[in-house]
């Protein structure tokens, strides 16, 4: 099949299922990048990265919630209860972010180039996910 195939077959399940490997392969560099950085570095910049990657991880999430909304409505299907609940976490999860951001700039005194690193995660997860799109 090509990738032109592959691409128009895609579907919600596809996408959901994407996202979640997406998530998964944050959440496993952000601990890979935790351990090696803390061993190489200080357990500051580790921490540091770990923060990015986290913010990073919850940030597809919250995007995968958005989605499944997004798609109930266009698909003109019953849209789920809680979806002025998700538009409100999204919103909770931004503010969230800033908070864990600016503490750790503030107390942990690592790299600031690892919690750029970090947040730079869900990039790189979302980057290998549309090449194993198009691989298949």
């Amino acid at each position: 099949m090509s990738s032109i195939d592959s691409v128009s077959s895609f579907n919600d399940a596809d996408l959901r299922a994407s996202m979640r490997r997406a998530i998964l392969t944050t959440v496993a560099l952000g601990l890979a990048g935790f351990v090696a950085l803390g061993l190489a570095m200080d357990w500051q910049t580790g921490a540091l990265f770990a923060a990015g990657a986290a913010v990073s991880a919850t940030g597809l999430y919250e995007w995968r919630q958005l989605i499944g909304v997004i798609n109930a409505k266009l698909d003109n299907d019953k849209t789920p209860r809680f979806s002025g609940f998700v538009l409100a976490m999204f919103f909770l999860r931004m503010g969230f972010a800033v908070l864990v951001i600016y503490a750790s700039l503030r107390f942990l005194h690592g790299s600031f180039y690892a919690l750029l690193a970090g947040l730079g995660l869900a990039i790189l997860a979302l980057t290998i996910e549309v090449l194993r799109m198009l691989r298949s």
